[in-house]
């Protein structure tokens, strides 16, 4: 089973906080102020919160939602969206076993299982790179973090960071680790 999701705040340059959504709300709501930044620690993404009434208000409006009840698979997280395909693709998969939600399930897990380090260095270039763009699209070496971070160059990527204040430093390598760490990358 996956961990819990964390949540970062930061105020101004400063790491305040890397926890749980619940105790991320329980400081957001008990220290409402201007300047600062909650990070979503999987997407890199800076997420607002809604901290209007008491903290169990709050807490309950961002509740992870529990699956529905109802027809479908709620037990196994079934989640409908929309999905939009040509013709020609709506026919294969109607003809593909278990019709087209189990065939698209069946080529997502198959895609999945095929590069499994392939998605988690990809999941946290994006991560790494949303939270650099927030917070060190102004400060010196950018541009070359980023070349760093997507050539999956460590050494390069901390150099590029050296003269950053050092809690969005260890943050951005924190999300960036997965990205960095392997022992070969391709070569074009």
């Amino acid at each position: 089973m996956d961990a819990e999701p964390t949540f970062t705040t930061f105020e101004g340059p400063i790491r305040r906080l890397t926890a749980p959504l619940a105790d991320t709300l329980s400081l957001l709501h008990a220290a409402p102020r201007a300047g600062l930044l909650t990070f979503d620690d999987l997407t890199g993404r800076s997420v607002d919160f809604d901290l209007s009434g008491t903290l169990d208000e709050v807490l309950a409006r961002h509740a992870p939602e529990t699956p529905r009840t109802g027809p479908g698979r709620p037990k196994l997280g079934v989640v409908s969206r929309e999905v939009s395909l040509l013709p020609r693709h709506w026919e294969w998969l109607e003809r593909q076993r278990g019709g087209a939600s189990a065939a698209l399930r069946r080529l997502i897990d198959e895609a999945r299982k095929a590069d499994p380090d392939g998605e988690r260095r990809a999941q946290a270039q994006a991560a790494a790179d949303r939270f650099l763009g927030a917070v060190g699209g102004d400060l010196p070496g950018f541009e070359a973090a980023t070349r760093a971070l997507y050539a999956g160059q460590r050494a390069a990527f901390e150099d590029a960071l050296a003269t950053w204040p050092p809690d969005i430093r260890t943050h951005a390598l924190h999300l960036a680790a997965p990205a960095l760490d392997v022992k070969h990358l391709a070569t074009e």
